[in-house]
């Protein structure tokens, strides 16, 4: 039997897995994230953010 893995049993892994100072580097990376992503919208940041996220494997398209 085939059983699927979703976002949440990720997020749960997650919480179970990770310490604290773990969870709170990731909070702070996608915070930094956010943050260059909602106000460096220039050209050539934004063209760098998106090979960077392909470069990572997000799709965004």
């Amino acid at each position: 039997m085939t059983t699927t893995e979703t976002v949440h049993d990720r997020i749960g892994t997650a919480r179970d897995e990770l310490t604290t100072g773990q969870l709170l580097a990731v909070f702070a990376f996608a915070a930094a994230l956010s943050f260059t992503l909602l106000f460096l919208q220039e050209p050539l940041a934004h063209d760098s953010m998106h090979n960077f996220r392909h470069a990572a494997g997000v799709i965004c398209h």
